[in-house]
């Protein structure tokens, strides 16, 4: 199995030499894709320097963009699954292995790692608003999904080139797993570490994406 792991990046020039380091010691990984989503610092300067493949949007589009230009590069250069990782440390690349057995292994078409059942070090807010996004985009699909808004995920191949995505933000998360539900493909969790490093800043807006996800949830129950 052909595996890419796609990083959409903004700003993590202090984790991301790190981790393509680290992901490159893991067996299975066929290339390494970072997205840089117009960041300021050397973000892409240091992925080059560490031997990733690098894509530059000039100005901030949003994670949503990132993922789905990284997702259209790995259909086109024939991958057969798409392992999509945060920038900031917050996922552990020792757990890569653990995704490619459960795929190898099983039908399942999306892998979708689990902070909840540990959630030990996230941040309050975070945590309550993880467990009610989950909630609503569980109901929504009729299937407990523990973490929906994780996005240390697996995907196969053949789910990236049924569905069809829009989202431009955060909400892209959910977006993935209500149209791969939507088109009959199969979805697993899996348990992973809770990781929140003190110096990481997060570009989550409470506000904002609270706001982007309900109007994104009020379209969906339009479509669905």
């Amino acid at each position: 199995m052909k595996v890419c792991v796609l990083i959409p990046a903004y700003n993590e020039a202090k984790t991301i030499g790190w981790l393509i380091r680290k992901v490159k010691e893991q067996q299975g990984i066929g290339e390494i894709l970072i997205i840089d989503d117009g960041s300021t610092d050397k973000t892409a300067e240091i992925a080059e320097e560490n031997g990733a493949r690098v894509l530059r949007n000039f100005r901030s589009l949003g994670k949503g963009n990132a993922l789905r230009k990284g997702f259209s590069y790995c259909l086109e250069n024939g991958f057969d699954a798409v392992l999509t990782m945060d920038g900031d440390g917050q996922h552990s690349p020792e757990e890569i292995p653990q995704f490619l057995r459960l795929v190898k292994n099983s039908n399942v078409d999306l892998v979708v790692g689990n902070r909840m059942h540990a959630p030990q070090g996230m941040p309050f807010l975070r945590l309550i608003t993880n467990r009610f996004m989950s909630w609503i985009i569980s109901l929504i699909i009729a299937q407990k999904i523990p973490d929906t808004q994780s996005g240390f995920r697996l995907i196969r191949k053949n789910v990236l080139e049924k569905i069809i995505l829009r989202s431009e933000n955060f909400e892209i998360e959910s977006e993935i797993l209500i149209e791969a539900k939507r088109k009959g493909f199969t979805i697993s969790s899996l348990p992973i570490k809770s990781i929140y490093l003190r110096e990481a800043v997060s570009q989550i807006n409470p506000v904002i994406d609270t706001f982007r996800f309900s109007k994104f949830i009020l379209k969906t129950l339009l479509r669905w």
